[in-house]
């Protein structure tokens, strides 16, 4: 028999009236009512009520007991009075008679914060005491949750032959989208280990190695900035990759693994698969970015050649998108739209009232030559009553500011059903894209392969190359990307080209994926979507700290371990580092060993 307890919190029931048992757990509550005290004893599992009587030698004992100690408590179980019954937890029909009661962890700080209170706690002191947060039901059913998820995602994709393979922690430094971490060697003075942005090319080089179906629950590490959906510093990918497969395979693996995953383990309507796919112009045109939020019905439509034959001269020259709604808006609502629009950089909202007789109302009617206002009307699919709000601004500040703008309208409106999961796949991703000084560069994924493969590295203008290149969107949070994978060492030579890099940085910086690629490697293709973002929505936490043990905050600091900390001279000497206090800065004194 277990010496701390013989039933968990949530398992004492009215078929064990009578029986002597043993819980252990925190005390969650304290309540002294004249001489008889009752006590709630919490655990992982639940709760459950024990009671001294006013003769037992316990009560004042108990009744300053610490809130939040351990404590193990032997006694009777017996039923509750039925006016006493408690239907919020479930072992609210008894409670237990206490013989004997144990401090085993005495808490002797006074608590930062309440377990499981309703006050707002600053998150910097939540993290501190991360511990204490984990105690409280949000947190806890947060992580029991992603255990089950986990454990789920990994029986889907065995039952789909998919062999699981740990792929290394401490790897070479590779240019994957963000900033690595770095670790230094003891053993080789001078050079640096890599944490893995993702095992990119660990798992190609799998499938060269006649792996068929990988996958694993990955930590990948990158040195970026926080955002509500994003974590920094690490986070947890469901990696996978095929060999011998397409897009149209890995679209037919991962719908099912993602929509079962979301059907078992929430309430709310989930769209059958196949998911839309929707290419990449269509999705910045009709939506303004590349992670839609299908939920919102409100559809933006490009009016720019229109406006370039209108009077109105600060559409001139500038891209334009418009949005129209359903119903009349008051002149309230025009105030808060507009405020929101120079909120996010805007200069302005303009807008215009379809009125009952079909005419215009706004401040840029006049603007709109008589015989053009039906043109208009056709464009946009107006009708009477309607409104539509117009961005304009260059390309692509225009596709940024119309997407929040209909984000902003579908929330004001009400027109974001909050009880469904919609997903969809965006495809045909540019292959490249002019970078800040305007040089092409890769817009994506350096090892996808293009559409056309080397045809069309070699005849077609670079920023018109579509790639192999896909993305699985959620409510507006992209879940994942992937991609047909580049195998073919000519194709990767002529792509790297392209965004004006030869051979020997092929050769430098992927010299185990360029060099396996050339003793035949299959055709493959694969995905990786974000179990903690996945999570995220399944809990509808706002954000994704809130669903990791352990999570660093928007600064990249651990607060609860102090890190990232300092580290001793002997430490540093022993990885052959420098550290400049003047700059701020680690510098190898490799060269004076």
């Amino acid at each position: 028999m277990n010496e701390y307890r013989t039933h968990n919190c949530n398992e004492i029931s009215l078929a064990d009236v009578g029986k002597e048992v043993k819980i252990s757990g925190f005390v969650q509550t304290i309540r002294d009512l004249g001489g008889v005290v009752f006590l709630d004893i919490r655990d992982m599992y639940g709760v459950t009520q024990v009671v001294t009587s006013a003769e037992s030698t316990d009560v004042d004992f108990a009744s300053h007991i610490p809130i939040e100690s351990t404590v193990c408590v032997e006694g009777t179980v017996r039923k509750r009075d039925e006016e006493t019954y408690n239907p919020n937890i479930k072992t609210g029909e008894v409670e237990i008679f206490i013989k004997n009661i144990t401090i085993l962890g005495k808490r002797t700080k006074n608590l930062p914060f309440e377990v499981n209170g309703n006050q707002d706690v600053r998150e910097d002191l939540r993290l501190k005491y991360r511990f204490l947060d984990l105690r409280g039901d949000k947190l806890k059913n947060n992580l029991i949750l992603r255990a089950k998820v986990l454990q789920y995602l990994r029986s889907q994709m065995i039952e789909q032959g998919f062999l699981e393979v740990q792929t290394p922690i401490l790897t070479s430094s590779s240019p994957e989208g963000a900033r690595d971490y770095l670790v230094p060697s003891r053993v080789h003075p001078g050079k640096f280990y890599a944490l893995p942005q993702a095992p990119q090319q660990f798992k190609q080089l799998l499938m060269v190695s006649g792996i068929d179906k990988y996958f694993q629950i990955a930590p990948c590490f990158r040195d970026e900035d926080a955002r509500a959906d994003r974590a920094p510093g690490e986070f947890y990918q469901l990696d996978m990759e095929m060999a011998f497969s397409t897009q149209e395979d890995v679209f037919a693996v991962m719908e099912p693994v993602i929509y079962n995953t979301f059907k078992k383990f929430s309430n709310k309507e989930i769209a059958e698969y196949p998911f839309p796919r929707i290419p990449y112009k269509e999705a910045m045109l009709k939506y303004g970015c590349d992670k839609p939020d299908l939920r919102n019905p409100l559809i933006i439509v490009d009016v720019t050649e229109f406006f370039q034959r209108c009077t109105f001269k600060p559409f001139h020259g500038l891209t334009v998108r418009a949005i129209k709604v359903s119903g009349h808006m008051s002149k309230g609502f025009h105030e808060k739209m507009l405020e929101f629009a120079k909120s996010i950089g805007m200069g302005g909202l303009g807008y215009l009232e379809v009125q009952e007789d079909l005419k215009y109302k706004g401040p840029i009617d006049k603007f709109i030559p008589d015989d053009m206002k039906k043109e208009l009307m056709d464009l946009a699919d107006l009708q009477k009553e309607d409104t539509i709000f117009f961005i304009a601004d260059n390309e692509q500040l225009a596709n940024n500011y119309a997407c929040q703008i209909r984000t902003e309208l579908g929330k004001r409106l009400n027109l974001i059903d909050e009880s469904k999961f919609k997903f969809c796949w965006i495809v045909d991703f540019p292959m490249y894209e002019l970078d800040d000084n305007g040089k092409i560069a890769f817009s994506h994924n350096p090892f996808s392969m293009p559409k056309g493969g080397l045809e069309a590295l070699n005849t077609m203008e670079p920023l018109d190359i579509v790639a192999y290149q896909y993305d699985i969107v959620c409510n507006g949070i992209e879940l994942s990307s992937g991609a047909v994978r580049n195998h073919d060492p000519e194709i990767m030579i002529k792509a790297f080209e392209l965004a004006g890099y030869g051979k020997e940085t092929i050769e430098e910086k992927f010299s185990a994926l360029f060099n396996a690629f050339q003793y035949g490697a299959p055709p493959h293709a694969g995905i990786a979507p974000g179990i903690d973002r996945m999570i995220m929505l399944l809990t509808e936490s706002d954000v994704i700290r809130d669903v990791i043990a352990f999570p660093m905050n928007s600064k990249a600091e651990d607060l609860l371990m102090g890190a990232p900390g300092n580290v001793s001279k002997e430490q540093l000497e022993d990885v052959h580092i420098k550290l400049d206090i003047n700059c701020l800065l680690y510098t190898s004194d490799a060269a004076d060993d």
